[in-house]
């Protein structure tokens, strides 16, 4: 394994491991982790900048348009962390686990309405079966998949977003951190002085634990850039499903949330449709690539 394929490895395991990191959190309002994660992911980049001496450089790239698409960008992302951090606390990790199954055909899906992409017949098929899978467990559950699909959808929003975003990894992480920075830090020093903060009142692990959230947060996604820039797309389409994996499993064997019968049927329509979704990409990367070189 290159390099690269191990940076993103990494990566995805990372992602995968964060209900145990987070479930440690459980204690502490899912609003005030995110907040914690917020303000002290925004801290360590800057501090990324300021070592690599690119400060000078990163202001120089701010402008006003620029500060609102990373808003909307910022924005998506604590909506997601939010739902995230609520879903592992309340044990809700396998549901969770689905919202990250899904997004790549959320994402599939927002580029066709939003930017006119267009899906060949064969990638129909997964998107179909997707839906299926999610009226399933919606009928046999009696209720939406809610937290899945606010996951999914606010990954995928995220993602659309980033998409139109000018700016490189590093800059952009740190200016829609930055951009939602101020009202998380007000509502982190409200808490404070109205004595409902945990930082510093509750136990030493937890006081470290919500200081590290800013780490724990960078270090993945810095590693996925490094990672995504050398390794090919098709490689990259096969990591992505480690994470929701590992998250599935944690939220089977260490947390020992019900998997009924029910419910695997419905993650089997959805699983099925990744494995289309996934085949039919890598078939027609590989046509692509042999239809270039000929």
């Amino acid at each position: 394994m290159n390099k690269g394929a191990l940076s993103a490895f990494l990566a995805y395991v990372c992602w995968g491991i964060f209900p145990v990191y987070f479930k440690l959190l459980h204690e502490v309002s899912p609003f005030q982790t995110m907040t914690h994660r917020v303000v002290w992911s925004f801290l360590f980049l800057l501090l990324i900048l300021a070592v690599r001496k690119e400060i000078g450089i990163f202001r120089k790239e701010l402008s006003l348009k620029r500060f609102l698409i990373y808003l909307g960008a910022g924005t998506l992302l604590a909506i997601n962390w939010l739902t995230y951090v609520w879903a592992i606390a309340e044990g809700f990790v396998i549901e969770s686990s689905l919202g990250y199954f899904i997004n790549p055909l959320v994402s599939v899906l927002l580029g066709v309405i939003f930017l006119k992409e267009r899906l060949r017949p064969a990638q129909w098929i997964p998107v179909g079966l997707a839906f299926i899978g999610v009226v399933y467990l919606t009928i046999t559950f009696g209720s939406l998949p809610w937290i899945a699909l606010v996951l999914a959808f606010s990954f995928g929003f995220y993602g659309l977003v980033k998409k139109i975003a000018p700016l490189g990894s590093l800059y952009g992480l740190t200016l829609e951190t930055g951009a939602i920075f101020i009202p998380a830090l007000i509502f982190l020093l409200v808490a404070e002085f109205s004595g409902t903060g945990a930082f510093g009142h509750s136990s030493l692990l937890i006081t470290i634990l919500l200081a590290l959230t800013g780490i724990v947060t960078a270090i993945p996604l810095l590693l996925f850039s490094t990672g995504a820039r050398s390794v090919p797309l098709t490689t990259i389409g096969l990591l992505q499903y480690i994470a929701p994996t590992l998250q599935f499993l944690s939220g089977v064997l260490l947390f020992n949330e019900p998997f009924t019968t029910t419910r695997l049927i419905g993650f089997s329509i959805i699983w099925l449709a990744l494995v289309i979704f996934t085949i039919e990409n890598l078939g027609e990367r590989r046509r692509l690539s042999l239809a270039v070189n000929k």
